[in-house]
């Protein structure tokens, strides 16, 4: 069939030329046209031209996140704190098909050539990689530290509104299906406490402590003197008061420090909670070097970090992420987080997968994004809070599809003498 590239298609049909079966979904547009399903549960709205220059000049889940995120992109039936369904759906169904040169020529003359120009993104996105580049080399000091502050600095209000009363931001352990996302943040953070056997009097340094959970429950429910550090510093001042208002001062104590200017060694445990995602690759020999030479002979290092399900593919998190969630952030296998502590020296002694309790833990914080919705939105712009629920619910599906993990990997500085002082058979 011969195609007229000067024929002008609508919106809504230009855009079911690049799918594979048509829309999924109903589709408006501000110009009128219409597509997809009447039954459909969903309702994906383009309300003005700025939104579909964001979508053409940045096509995947970047052009998306900035239509949606500056409100030229409107989804109906589904709550921004919470859209796990409309996503399920879309990505489950939506299928994109490579056009001939004379059909992406007819799309594109349709939607207009001038809509190649791309607006200014907005507020709520990140800098470019050129222009952190200015601030530092990946993973320097300094640009750590902006990228935490970036995604960490937002408001801790939000985050308790978000995360809960455990004010915990990594996945939890659900020790049966019901079970609350509390009593699940409390059994993750009493597994590490196992693994790393851990007993009153030992000395534990918590590297990334985030607001300061597993410090806290390391002090109050095993007697450890306690250190955590964090690149955040209403993170660390919310830690430091929850550790005074806890009656925890002698035994627990949280530094807005990055990790690499922590001075005391010897310690007993090191725990590492949702930070090596921050780290960058190539400085894991240099991270797990750090906590070799920060324990003692004997001592434990459990890595609790989201992997990837292979050890080959980009480390890179992902456009949508990289500049709304985690600046520079980076995702590997297990197989390579193992290598690297094996080469640092430590012994890796177990390891196991948790994915599936990680959508869970993001069910129960959209869930709450969702009920509290309201309230948020007095603490971020409205825009922020919809980078949440779209990372959370989006995050929910890539667990649940094994699109990521999250592993523990267990780590002991063995003696000299080769005593690793770690018993037969584990009890966690």
């Amino acid at each position: 069939m011969t195609i007229d590239t000067h024929t002008k298609l609508s919106i809504a049909d230009a855009l079911g030329r690049l799918m594979k079966g048509g829309l999924p979904f109903r589709f408006e547009a501000y110009d009128g046209s219409v597509g997809g399903p009447e039954d459909s549960p969903i309702t994906v709205r383009l309300v003005n031209e700025r939104g579909l220059s964001y979508l053409m000049t940045a096509p995947g889940d970047l052009g998306f996140a900035r239509a949606y995120v500056a409100g030229d992109l409107e989804v109906e039936g589904v709550h921004p704190g919470n859209p796990y369904e409309a996503m399920s759906l879309i990505l489950s169904q939506l299928r994109f098909k490579v056009p001939s040169a004379a059909e992406m020529l007819q799309v594109l003359r349709s939607l207009g050539l001038e809509h190649l120009k791309p607006p200014a993104p907005p507020a709520e996105e990140h800098l470019p990689k050129w222009r952190r580049a200015l601030e530092g080399l990946r993973h320097h000091k300094n640009r750590d530290a902006t990228a935490i502050h970036h995604h960490y600095d937002v408001s801790n209000r939000f985050y308790e509104l978000v995360l809960g009363p455990s004010m915990t931001y990594t996945c939890a352990l659900f020790p049966t299906a019901d079970a609350t996302l509390e009593e699940a943040q409390y059994a993750k953070y009493d597994l590490i406490c196992r693994k790393l056997d851990l007993k009153p009097g030992d000395r534990l340094l918590d590297l990334g402590c985030g607001w300061g959970g597993m410090v806290r429950h390391a002090a109050k429910h095993y007697g450890v003197k306690a250190l955590g550090v964090t690149l955040s510093r209403e993170q660390a001042e919310w830690a430091q008061k929850a550790i005074v208002d806890e009656g925890l001062t002698d035994l627990a104590e949280v530094r807005f420090s990055d990790y690499r200017d922590v001075s005391e060694t010897g310690f007993d445990a090191i725990s590492s909670i949702g930070l090596t995602e921050h780290i960058g690759v190539r400085n894991y020999p240099d991270y797990f070097r750090f906590a070799y030479d920060h324990l003692r002979d004997g001592g434990r290092m459990l890595n609790h970090c989201i992997t990837r399900p292979d050890n080959v593919a980009r480390a890179t998190a992902g456009a949508f992420i990289d500049r709304y969630v985690f600046p520079d952030g980076e995702l590997t296998g297990v197989g390579r987080i193992t290598v690297a502590m094996q080469d640092a020296g430590l012994e890796v002694r177990h390891a196991e997968n948790l994915r599936e309790h990680y959508a869970l833990t993001l069910k129960g914080w959209c869930e709450n994004l969702e009920a509290n919705w309201d309230e948020a939105l007095n603490e971020v712009t409205v825009g922020r809070a919809k980078v949440w629920g779209l990372y959370m619910a989006g995050s929910r599906l890539a667990f649940e599809r094994n699109e990521i993990e999250l592993h523990h990997v267990l780590g002991v500085k063995v003696g000299p003498d080769g005593n690793a002082h770690y018993p037969l058979r584990v009890d966690f």
